[in-house]
């Protein structure tokens, strides 16, 4: 567990986050990260959550109609 500090950047309060967990996330400066609410507080992605139900949904599809995307494809 990391202990984060909330503090004053500009007219905002922020989170500085440390090196180790920008690594563990794979983010860098002008990435964007997004925060989801689960059951025991929230947590914070480096992917956008919607966008994997989307891609879920897309994969259903594409497996329950591959004949029919083989056929387009020619």
């Amino acid at each position: 567990m990391q202990t984060l500090k909330i503090t004053q950047i500009g007219n905002s309060l922020g989170v500085i986050l440390p090196k180790e967990i920008l690594a563990r996330l794979k983010l860098e400066k002008g990435d964007q990260i997004f925060m989801t609410e689960a059951p025991d507080g929230y947590r914070l992605v480096n992917t956008d959550p919607s966008f994997s139900i989307q891609m879920k949904t897309a994969q259903e599809i594409m497996r329950k109609r591959r004949n029919v995307l083989r056929e387009l494809a020619e």
